[in-house]
């Protein structure tokens, strides 16, 4: 069983940065960063597969944001930068195993593990 523990979350003005990280626990061969903002759908924002399985960005924050592991640490984390207040939304970390089916990088049901999402604000 997989269990993720987002952090890192809060409230920053506009052009500002927060790094959101996420603890893992167990194997995972993906995992993701997603959102989602009052009223809306929950959204992909970037995704990073073990093994040059390939690192994914929406187009709304490439340049902006990076995703990265820290394999010693099982520890997953976005970094954002340049923040606009379309940002703001609920973060939730992500994680899918090898063997489970491939729905796309972005889609919900591509993970399977999910953390309890960390709030992210932006202010104008």
């Amino acid at each position: 069983q997989v269990q993720l523990v987002e952090s890192g979350g809060g409230s920053v003005q506009a052009g500002g940065s927060l790094r959101l990280s996420c603890a893992a626990s167990g194997y995972t061969y993906c995992m993701a960063w997603l959102r989602q903002a009052p009223g809306k759908e929950r959204e992909g924002v970037a995704t990073i597969c073990a093994g040059g399985g390939g690192t994914y960005y929406a187009d709304s924050v490439k340049g902006r944001f990076t995703i990265s592991q820290d394999n010693a640490k099982n520890t997953l984390y976005l970094q954002m930068n340049s923040l606009k207040p379309e940002a703001t939304a609920m973060y939730y970390c992500a994680a899918r195993r090898r063997s489970d089916f491939w729905y796309g990088w972005s889609q919900v049901r591509t993970f399977g593990y999910w953390g309890r999402g960390t709030q992210v604000t932006v202010s104008s």
